[in-house]
């Protein structure tokens, strides 16, 4: 009896450890899932970020080019080229903007991603913790029924004794 309590502890345990270990890898994997995205992430941000200053760079020399031109145009051409440079000078600040803009989008993807990790490793965490608790609750349950099993059998055994005594007393009394 003792054995087969001992077998099926140890195949409980077996299995929470199986169990326990499989959570692990699958921390694991969702660290390394989230890692990987966020590099992504910034990867692309560095990309974009790039282009736009190769786009910047040549906005700025296309700027100076046309104010060499504008130098040996005449009085009309001048102003023609004056608007052009004002415009030019929009789209820059526009642009400019814009890649503001970008940087904060992609900073708030960024920590929104790396917050949702954050919670879903909090609640494994919490599911690991939680599922330890149930486990110890499970092994305490599992002792006490033990105990309550050993000491019901001592009960038993010991009533038995006692029965076994009387009636040998009884035989005994017969038999003279």
């Amino acid at each position: 009896m003792e054995t087969e309590i001992s077998e099926t502890k140890n195949s409980e345990i077996f299995e929470l450890k199986a169990t326990i270990v499989a959570l692990r890898d699958q921390m694991e994997l969702l660290s390394h899932n989230r890692d990987a995205a966020v590099q992504k992430a910034v990867q692309k941000s560095a990309d974009e970020i790039q282009q736009l200053k190769n786009t910047a760079s040549s906005l700025r020399n296309e700027l100076e080019n046309l104010r060499f031109e504008k130098d040996a145009a005449v009085q009309k051409t001048v102003q023609k080229s004056a608007d052009e440079i004002q415009q030019l000078k929009n789209t820059a600040s526009s642009l400019r903007n814009e890649l503001e803009n970008l940087r904060f989008e992609k900073d708030a993807a960024v920590q929104k991603t790396a917050q949702k990790s954050a919670d879903e490793i909090q609640q494994l965490k919490n599911t690991a913790s939680s599922l330890r608790n149930e486990l110890e609750n499970l092994r305490f349950e599992k002792d006490a029924d033990v105990q309550r099993a050993v000491q019901k059998s001592a009960d038993e055994i010991k009533q038995l004794k006692k029965t076994t005594v009387k009636m040998r007393a009884e035989i005994e009394k017969r038999a003279q």
